[in-house]
This record gives C-alpha cells, sequence and structure tokens, in this order.
C-alpha cells in the first residue's frame, strides 16, 4: 500500500483537494482519496506539486516515429503528406528502435492511453509489450477511387488482423479523412465495427479540404492529378468535408474527429445532432508545425463538445507529451480554464477510446495512474514538470 500526498490531487471528475492523499493498493488501484490531517506524516509520501491522473494522447502515429525532424515546419498540409510518402521506406531496425523510444517517451510523460494510427503492423510487437493501454485505428483509404476500394480494403484488414487486441488493446478500422474515404469504403468500414466502438478520422485541417467539398476546386485537384489519380467523377457537396464524413459514418459508434482546425460552431454543432457519440481531438502543436493555424477552441467550449488532446507524431511534432500541448493551447488561447483542459486530457480522452471504467480520473477502484506536476499550483501549472509516481 502507499498513501501519496500532494499540495492540491485534482480528481478531474470533482474539485481539487488541498493537501490530499491518495491511497493505492499495490497493483496502483486507488483505495481511498482523503485528508492529509487524517494520516501520519511518517508513512506519507509527500510532494510539492499537483497530482492528476495518468493523460490519454488520443491521436497519435507511434509507426511515424522514426521521421522526427525530417520535415520542415510550415509547409501546409499537402505539402507535408508529400514529404510523408517519401520518408516510408526505412530500415526496419530504425523504424522499430523508433517506435520503443516513442512509446517510452509518451510513458515517461505521463501518458497511460494512446488513440494510436496505424497504416501498417509496425507498432503491434511493441503495443503487446507495452506498459500502455493503445486503441489501435487502423486507417483506411482509396482515394475516393471505388476502383481501388476491394484491394484496399483488403490490405488494410490483414494490417487489422496482425495489430495488438491483447494487453488491455483494442482496435478498429477507420477511415483516414473525408477526402480520401469513397462511399462504399466508408459502407466496408462501417460493415467491420460494431456498436459503441471507437473510430476516428481526421477532419477539417486544411483549407484546401474544406474548397474540395465547398466547390469541388482548390489544392486538392493537383495532388490527386500529381500521384496520378484525377478526381474526374468527384460531385462537390457544396458543405464543408465533415458533412459527407458525417453523411457515411456510423452514429452509433463513437466517433473521434481529429485536428478540426477549420470546424465551425456550425460544424459542431451539426456533429453533435447526428450523433450523441461525437468526440474532437485536438493537436495544437502538429496544426502549428504543419499548417501554423490553432482550432476556434471557443466554439468547442460554447457548444459542451467534449474536446480530447493529441499529439500527432513525430513528423509533426517536436515531443509527444500532453503536458506540452496542454501548455501550447494555454500560450495562445489562455481563455481554456486549467480544470477544462486536464479534462480534455484525461477524462474526455479516456471515454473516447472507452477506457474510463479504469483511466482518466482519481477514484475509488480505478488504476489511472498518477502523475505530478512538480512545484507547481493551478495559477503556475506551465512552468511545471511532469513527474510518474503511481
Amino acid at each position: 500500500m502507499k498513501k501519496i500526498t500532494a499540495d492540491f490531487i485534482y480528481p478531474v471528475t470533482r474539485n481539487p483537494i488541498k493537501n490530499g492523499v491518495v491511497i493505492l493498493d499495490d497493483t496502483g488501484k486507488i483505495l481511498a482519496i482523503e485528508d492529509r490531517r487524517d494520516h501520519d506524516p511518517a508513512f506519507l509520501e509527500k510532494h510539492h506539486g499537483i497530482i492528476i491522473p495518468g493523460f490519454i494522447n488520443t491521436h497519435c502515429h507511434l509507426e511515424l516515429s522514426h521521421m522526427r525532424g525530417k520535415i520542415g515546419t510550415g509547409t501546409g498540409l499537402i505539402p507535408f503528406i508529400t514529404n510523408v510518402v517519401k520518408f516510408r521506406d526505412f530500415p526496419d531496425e530504425e523504424i522499430m528502435d523508433a517506435i520503443r523510444r516513442g512509446d517510452k517517451e509518451m510513458y515517461k510523460g505521463g501518458i497511460v492511453a494512446v488513440g494510436d494510427i496505424s497504416n501498417k503492423t509496425d507498432t503491434a510487437t511493441q503495443k503487446a509489450a507495452s506498459s500502455l493501454h493503445y486503441y489501435t485505428f487502423v486507417e483506411m483509404f482509396d482515394f475516393l477511387n471505388e476502383a481501388l476500394t476491394d484491394s484496399e480494403f483488403e490490405k488494410y484488414m490483414a494490417v487489422f488482423a496482425g495489430q495488438s487486441g491483447t494487453n488491455g488493446n483494442k482496435k478498429s478500422v477507420v477511415p483516414h479523412a473525408p477526402y480520401t474515404v469513397s462511399e462504399n469504403l466508408f459502407k466496408k468500414i462501417n460493415g467491420v465495427n460494431h456498436v459503441g466502438q471507437t473510430v476516428s478520422i481526421h477532419n477539417q485541417e486544411t483549407p484546401a479540404e474544406n474548397e474540395l467539398f465547398l466547390t469541388g476546386k482548390g489544392a486538392f485537384l493537383n495532388f490527386y492529378k500529381k500521384f496520378g489519380m484525377p478526381l474526374k467523377t468527384f460531385v462537390p457537396l457544396h458543405k464543408p468535408s465533415i458533412y459527407y464524413a458525417i453523411d457515411h459514418m456510423d452514429p452509433l459508434c463513437k466517433t473521434l474527429f481529429v485536428h478540426n482546425t477549420l470546424t465551425t460552431t456550425a460544424d459542431i454543432e451539426a456533429a453533435h445532432s447526428w450523433s450523441p457519440n461525437v468526440y474532437w481531438a485536438t493537436c495544437p502543436n502538429a496544426n502549428l508545425y504543419i499548417e501554423n493555424r490553432l482550432p476556434n477552441y471557443q466554439a468547442f467550449l460554447d457548444t459542451r463538445a467534449k474536446m480530447t488532446i493529441g499529439t500527432d507524431s513525430l513528423t509533426s511534432n517536436w515531443q509527444l507529451s500532453i503536458f506540452e500541448e496542454m501548455k501550447t493551447i494555454a500560450r495562445f488561447k489562455s481563455y481554456v480554464p486549467f480544470q477544462t483542459l486536464l479534462e480534455w486530457a484525461t477524462i474526455n480522452g479516456a471515454e473516447a477510446l472507452g477506457y474510463e471504467q479504469r483511466l482518466g480520473s482519481l477514484e475509488i477502484g480505478k488504476t489511472p495512474g498518477l502523475v505530478l506536476l512538480e512545484g507547481v499550483d493551478e495559477n503556475s501549472w506551465q512552468s511545471g514538470n511532469v513527474q510518474r509516481i503511481g
């Protein structure tokens, strides 16, 4: 048994506790949360700072960890994607070593669960052995070309079969983005997943995405032409891209919309009307790295949207740290309160990935992991460091 105390305990699902004590059994399960005055100081593990539950990273591409620092910042999404394709082929040993180091970096940074995008099986071995929980999203795309749908679906179903579903891990098949998934591929994806399962989709990350669906024009036409797949039969929806997604996804699944840098209040409300099972993932450092823009977080606050936080990959970020993502939001959008950021970084992510019974908040019976924000309080938390303590 361990008794751990700090200046403040932030359970997340209830008010902070000054000088609280978290009592854990040998497995890390919370037995009680009490007041320090009720305990002999000699038997307390005492810290200066804020104790919170372990972080949930709802959007990562662990398999791209070997590409750290390979692609420049500020290119915009379409040049970024083009460059990612160029750097996919690396020696297997280098790829696997980078995956192991990325997993270790997330663990050290207080992350306890990850929503991870996979196009290959490279990460499966590490996930099966990891101390983290992984929800693997096996991502499918046919580039809006139904002549490719069947072959691409079969290729990615083989990836799905090879991904880890043990060690507390989960997996589903998911669409990549509105601009890369045909109606027929959406149907096939819906046929694999079941009610309540989580799916993710990249959403409204760049102006060209909305432009394609609004007008049928823009930079994506040249992108597809360059790769020998001109969109000759594409018919614009005359609505933003998210409407194409919700027209073809299953509202009975949990849906995690990722990035959302151009998502408006009207778009959020439309998604919420379509399904009560909608979550949103923001990856602020990646958004700044690629497009030098951030979402309008006020729209998500005003609509009471269930926001979560992701890191994206080391291709598009300087580190895999949810705490650094929180700092970035606070630096550029200081109107988002600390308590709200904690909810985004913990319980909302746990709910989105279906781990809320064990993770995401400090509650009796849970094993959420304990993270210390060292030497800070709620007014100075951005100067703190993360230490995993339980």
